[in-house]
């Protein structure tokens, strides 16, 4: 018997209510409380991108300003396309896919439309592959750091250690194995006994272990010029750049265009508000985000290292910070604990579309449909890590200039963050904003103030769009 049964959704415009209602019908799993969907949703907006990315895309673009800039982008493409994802997953009740297609019928369009579903439920399967590795990464820093290899070690010595691991094929597999194997396991028990259950303990323990690790910021000598730094805005180290990569970071960093949130949409109570919950989950994003670069660069200038240091900032330049620090065995310890804990939470919903797609198509069991699902991006995984050791020299699209150097891997990264999730959220955003019948929207949107939903449906149909079209662009050339 699967847990998710296929929504029992008909009707067309005409009949609304009862079209709005048949997504929600008592076969079909539910988030417990508006809470639980918060946590799960926060937790897939809070992953690598979070913890990773943000600290050092802040330290490249010059601290406060870069900050600024992403909040606003934050409010005018996040937000927006979060609550018209959201909307057509519970709306259609049924996995991206299938919610697309329905929602469509129903208001007279064409049944297209379902490609923009399977393109996020693709990006979902892409993406994962290569982030299951990269969660690895973290699960062995949690080792290294644990077992003292940190401890008074240079820079060329840190880096050395990360270079073995990325030339080891083997340490890769066994870690990338242990990260997936953990996702399948939490998916497979369903949305209440797996999922909510999962996030319910592992949401708190990230914000216990944020907040340590910002306690052990503060207790060093140089808190006062981190928090200096991520919150004094310098505008003349804002480059046309940056701006542009605070605007594509805050569209990347809510899960959009990926199909997650319309896959988590459908488990959504009716009663629930999705605009409160919306902004909800972006606040909840951007405090982590913040939290993470007050732990982080207090500790980097305290070491009187660069925040600047771009990628390398998480595995080769922190280490160094706490192999020079007091408690630096165990304050680097509970750090990538952190980092592997808001990895599975991402993770965990990335997995999440293609199951439910699974279990509507083949009426499998939720156990057998994540297995299917688990194990087939578990092997494409493994393209990710050959070609970053054995397979490092095959470059696929080598006879293109412009990607003659990228790997497996890099074009994984590139088709996925620059072509299809941009694409996504952009027609979700048209989708929604100008074909969508506006009484289901502002039905399932309930704003409960008229200017409200105006402003949101402006912002949805002119601005939203065309900031997505620009970093689509920029990207491009």
């Amino acid at each position: 018997m699967t847990e998710l049964t296929q929504s029992q959704a008909a009707g067309s415009a005409a009949s609304d209510t009862a079209g709005t209602q048949a997504g929600a019908n008592a076969a079909h799993p539910m988030w417990s409380s508006r809470l639980a969907f918060i946590l799960a949703a926060s937790g897939s907006a809070v992953g690598l991108g979070n913890i990773w990315k943000f600290p050092y895309i802040t330290g490249e673009n010059g601290g406060g300003a870069f900050v600024l800039v992403y909040l606003v982008c934050i409010a005018l493409i996040g937000i927006p396309i979060m609550m018209a994802e959201v909307a057509i997953g519970r709306r259609g009740g049924r996995s991206p896919i299938n919610s697309m297609r329905q929602l469509a019928q129903r208001d007279g369009r064409s049944k297209r439309w379902a490609w923009i579903g399977g393109m996020g439920m693709l990006s979902s399967y892409l993406i994962l592959s290569f982030y299951s590795v990269i969660g690895g990464w973290a699960l062995a820093y949690v080792g290294k750091s644990a077992g003292g290899l940190f401890v008074g070690a240079s820079t060329e010595q840190i880096g050395a250690q990360f270079g073995a691991l990325l030339s080891d094929p083997y340490s890769l597999l066994l870690w990338h194995s242990v990260f997936m194997a953990l996702v399948i396991m939490i998916v497979a028990r369903g949305v209440t006994a797996g999922m909510e259950k999962a996030i319910n303990i592992l949401m708190p323990l990230l914000f216990v272990l944020l907040l340590v690790m910002v306690g052990y910021a503060l207790s060093t000598d140089r808190f006062a010029d981190g928090i200096s730094f991520l919150f004094t805005p310098d505008f003349s180290k804002l480059s046309t750049e940056g701006v542009l990569t605070a605007l594509g970071h805050a569209f990347f960093t809510l899960s959009l265009g990926m199909g997650v949130m319309m896959a988590y949409g459908s488990y959504l109570p009716k009663h629930v508000s999705i605009a409160k919950t919306a902004v909800t989950v972006s606040v909840v994003d951007t405090v982590v985000a913040l939290l993470a670069g007050m732990a982080i660069f207090p500790i980097v200038f305290s070491s009187g290292l660069e925040p600047g240091a771009g990628p390398g900032l998480i595995f080769n330049t922190l280490p160094i910070a706490f192999g020079q620090m007091p408690g630096g065995v165990l304050f680097g310890t509970l750090f990538f604990i952190l980092l592997v804990v808001a990895a599975v939470t991402s993770a965990i919903s990335l997995l999440e579309p293609v199951v439910e797609w699974f279990e509507e198509q083949k009426g499998y069991s939720r156990l057998r449909c994540t297995l299917v699902g688990g194990i087939s991006i578990w092997a494409l995984g493994l393209l990710t890590i050959l070609s970053l050791n054995a397979w490092s020299g095959f470059h696929p699209l080598g006879f293109i200039a412009r990607f003659a150097d990228k790997t497996i891997f890099d074009l994984l990264d590139y088709a996925t963050a620059n072509l299809m999730m941009p694409l996504g959220g952009f027609f979700i955003a048209l989708f929604v904003g100008w074909f969508m019948s506006k009484q289901a929207a502002e039905n399932e949107l309930s704003f409960g103030n008229p200017l409200a939903f105006k402003l949101f449906m402006f912002v949805l149909r002119f601005i939203t769009p065309a900031a997505v079209l620009l970093v689509f662009v920029y990207n491009l050339i």
